[in-house]
């Protein structure tokens, strides 16, 4: 299937075109990248379609909540306005704990959503707040996902401890 970019400005036929594969939002014109019909069929169809989408369309919550369910990484590309839309977020860090990257400053401090993130991307534990990243059950599940969370841990006393238990689960 080829895509004729004499067609690029013409709605039904990059409307067909984006249905049949997504990631031919790249090829449609600016005008038709914040479409909101041409958008959402591209990313319901390929959620990475997100990518090729226009600033408008990005600022759309059902279009970027599609995307962003199909695949977190997407996050990356949201507006900064849904950047602290909780329920985005959260859907983005099921799938990848990584997206915690492109969260709000008030959403790397939302204990749900730094405790998704860091149970299957530890190291994310990084960008998580300060208080945040001197929680126990927190700091704990990173470290478990991956050791090399330690150096995160923002609490003295709190490492310590995650430590300690983690050589206590080794003994049993």
């Amino acid at each position: 299937m080829e895509f004729d970019s004499e067609k690029s400005d013409d709605k039904e036929y990059v409307l067909s075109m984006v249905k049949e594969k997504g990631s031919f939002l790249d090829l449609a014109s600016d005008r038709l990248k914040d479409d909101r019909d041409v958008v959402l069929t591209a990313v319901t169809q390929d959620g990475n379609a997100l990518e090729f989408a226009g600033s408008k369309a990005k600022e759309d919550r059902e279009i970027v909540s599609t995307s962003i369910k199909k695949v977190g990484w997407t996050a990356c590309y949201v507006s900064k306005k849904l950047s602290d839309d909780r329920e985005i977020i959260l859907d983005a860090v099921k799938l990848n704990g990584q997206e915690l990257y492109y969260a709000s400053e008030r959403l790397r401090d939302d204990k749900e959503v730094v405790l998704t993130a860091v149970t299957n991307k530890g190291l994310i534990l990084k960008y998580a707040s300060k208080r945040l990243r001197a929680d126990k059950e927190i700091a704990l599940a990173a470290v478990k996902n991956d050791k090399r969370a330690l150096e995160y841990i923002s609490d003295e006393q709190v490492k310590k401890e995650v430590e300690e238990e983690l050589e206590q689960e080794k003994k049993d």
